[in-house]
């Protein structure tokens, strides 16, 4: 199993790769350009892989919230006044077509956020000021987000709980409006099939984490989980690699291009 983790860590459309309890080894966050494209990855990408006996894919229809949201309140309200001065507001920029520049701009960014213009136009191959503009636009149509992680060990919400639950389809806006507003939420999405909501959140401990199932179904009562883990070893976060204790320790570039550029079967060449 760890061999197996190991080689879909290096791949630059997995964002996260978990080690988790309950009914499933693995637990994979995955982009990919459109549904062919995570189609083609997961029959005869995984779908080929050595040691993989069974798949389940959930896509993700609504994202309510995720990590870069989260905030581990440690900062006071004057440093939290200074980064909302600093911080670009997002515009009503319409979404666009990723080019190759966008695409090694994201790899880059997603290595190392606080590389400067100079840095990221060096990597990509052009000038500071392309840079400064694309990244504007990438920033105002939201397709980039900020974020800040830190190691687990150094935090106090060390362990990472995964709920599967159901909403009745009338009610998903509300509950997950609730959902989001507790603290411990990193993550809350829509997803298409029997289970449609998907929560991911960081606790301070195993028996932490069934209080915070109580405090969720106060929260949300029109919430019915039906699924449930924790993550046992966090392998890989936003494409940075960890070791079992939580600490970087490598990434891979982030590229939602690979998922569909798997070498093509003899039998698809026309």
């Amino acid at each position: 199993m760890l061999a197996v983790a190991r080689a879909l860590a290096e791949l630059p459309h997995v964002t996260a790769v978990e080690h988790v309890s309950g009914d499933r080894d693995l637990l994979l966050t995955v982009m990919a350009t459109d549904l062919a494209a995570l189609t083609h990855w997961v029959t005869r990408g995984i779908g080929a892989m050595q040691g993989i006996v069974a798949t389940r894919t959930h896509l993700a229809s609504t994202v309510y919230t995720e990590g870069s949201r989260w905030r581990l309140r440690a900062l006071d309200r004057t440093q939290i006044a200074r980064l909302a001065e600093t911080g670009a507001p997002r515009a009503d920029t319409p979404l666009f077509p990723l080019t190759d520049l966008d695409h090694a701009l994201v790899g880059a960014l997603s290595m190392n956020g606080r590389s400067t213009y100079r840095a990221l136009a060096d990597a990509c191959g052009t000038s500071p000021d392309t840079i400064r503009r694309r990244l504007g636009r990438l920033f105002a149509a939201g397709m980039l987000q900020p974020r800040c992680e830190v190691a687990r060990p150094l935090s106090e919400w060390p362990v990472t709980v995964i709920l599967w639950g159901r909403v009745a389809a009338g009610e998903l806006e509300n509950v997950s409006r609730s959902v989001t507003g507790a603290r411990e939420v990193r993550l809350c999405a829509g997803l298409t099939g029997r289970n449609n909501v998907l929560v991911v959140a960081w606790v301070k401990s195993l028996a932490d984490a069934q209080r915070f199932e109580v405090r969720l179904a106060q929260r949300a009562p029109g919430l019915d989980i039906t699924d449930r883990a924790v993550a046992l070893w966090p392998l890989k976060l936003s494409g940075h690699l960890l070791d079992e204790r939580g600490y970087r320790i490598g990434g891979v570039p982030l590229d939602v291009r690979t998922a569909g550029a798997t070498r093509r079967d003899p039998e698809d060449t026309p």
